[in-house]
């Protein structure tokens, strides 16, 4: 399979189960039956067999990923990638190796499945507690350095803070201006 080390990486403002990717990925918990946020809305859009075939293929540990089809999406999404961030515990806990591998386990999966383009959450940064900066850049820094096949790369953001994070850190955005959207501190 060929790979790339500079897919096409774009951030925008949306639903995550309404991306015209071929996979998306689910922030999901160790038994993968669904949770809240963004991956109990990805579990309503798929329909209940996303539960069942995600507990016949628990536990998932943290910085790991698996994949489901993708059941009730609407095409061409055609697989869910399940990853289980880390929970945040200060930062002295090795949770930045664990996002990282979570960001570079699913574009391995995506490799795998042959999934051209994959759409991201913000992943670990709602319920896991993950600082919403940080996690932003281990995002950017990992999907922009990990060799892959896919050829886009989609960070989907649930509000403008972090879609405006997202995007000054892809230079996408002057830097005042996301000093602005995130009321001036940085």
């Amino acid at each position: 399979m060929p790979t790339t080390s500079h897919p096409r990486v774009e951030v925008v403002l949306g639903d995550l189960t309404e991306q015209d990717t071929a996979a998306i990925v689910t922030a999901a918990n160790e038994s993968l039956l669904g949770g809240g946020g963004v991956d109990g809305a990805v579990h309503r859009a798929a329909g209940p067999r996303l539960a069942q075939a995600g507990g016949a293929l628990a536990p998932c540990e943290p910085g790991d990923a698996v994949a489901t089809p993708a059941f009730d999406l609407c095409p061409p999404v055609r697989h869910v990638i399940h990853t289980v961030g880390p929970l945040w515990e200060g930062g002295g806990y090795g949770e930045t190796e664990v996002l990282a591998s979570c960001y570079r386990r699913c574009l391995a999966e995506a490799d795998r499945l042959g999934a051209e383009s994959l759409a991201f959450p913000a992943i670990a940064t709602g319920a896991y507690g993950f600082p919403a900066e940080l996690a932003a850049r281990i995002a950017v820094e990992t999907l922009t350095g990990t060799p892959t096949a896919v050829t886009l790369i989609r960070l989907v953001a649930f509000d403008a803070p972090t879609r405006a994070l997202l995007a000054a850190l892809l230079g996408d955005l002057p830097g005042d201006l996301l000093g602005d959207l995130l009321g001036g501190s940085r």
